[in-house]
């Protein structure tokens, strides 16, 4: 154990230990899960009304296609909300970090809002947690420890490579070959593509209505019937 040093009267008692450094800080072993916003647990709270709500609440709800749905960030439309959705999503991928990650290559870069594909998995993963903790038991969070987890970092570490690790974000690799994708011409090859199928399947449905309309043959008291003939 430390030696302990005389002290004069009154003072704290003196210690090897607290002449070098001062004591850590106590600080959870720890960290909870991210508590979301007013507006998206009010969000969670109507998609719960649209599942397990009387039919009198659900129809002061009105029609589920409009609800919000922190999961999917497009879907929530008003401002409000939609800033909360990524304040909630940020503090999330911090937490995330710090209670699961221990290789670096693990780690979920910080310019994660700059990848729209990290953007849509982050929500989804942040929901799927949300739910399996307030889950009553840990079924939901072995499920979320053995798949969702894993199967989420091994998707970043496929997409993301060596692209924004310890760095400035990356320009996005396949920018050319989208912008080729979702050019003028190739949008008019793919259209006269679409239209051969369309018109294949229109003179289909017309053939088959023609023949519909042709006399059948038909056995005749029990006589065989050659319809070639």
């Amino acid at each position: 154990s430390p030696r302990t040093f005389p002290r004069p009267r009154g003072h704290p008692e003196v210690t090897e230990h607290s002449q070098t450094s001062s004591p850590e800080q106590p600080r959870p072993l720890v960290l909870r899960f991210p508590a979301a916003g007013r507006r998206v647990e009010q969000a969670y709270r109507e998609l719960d009304i649209a599942l397990y709500g009387t039919e009198e609440e659900k129809k002061v709800l009105g029609s589920p296609r409009a609800l919000a749905r922190p999961w999917d960030p497009p879907t929530c439309a008003d401002p409000d909300l939609r800033a909360e959705v990524w304040q909630w999503l940020e503090a999330f991928v911090i937490w995330l970090n710090h209670e699961y990650v221990w290789d670096v290559a693990g780690m979920i870069p910080h310019c994660w809002p700059k990848h729209p594909h990290l953007a849509h998995e982050v929500a989804v993963l942040a929901d799927l947690r949300r739910r399996a903790g307030q889950a009553l038991s840990a079924d939901a969070l072995e499920e979320w420890h053995r798949y969702a987890l894993p199967a989420f970092s091994e998707r970043v570490r496929t997409r993301m490579k060596a692209h924004c690790e310890d760095k400035e974000h990356q320009p996005w690799p396949a920018q050319g070959r989208h912008a080729r994708h979702a050019g003028p011409d190739a949008r008019r090859e793919r259209a006269a593509v679409f239209a051969a199928d369309v018109d294949a399947l229109s003179r289909a449905a017309s053939d088959a209505r023609v023949s519909s309309a042709l006399p059948r043959l038909h056995l005749v008291d029990g006589l065989r019937v050659n319809p070639q003939t």
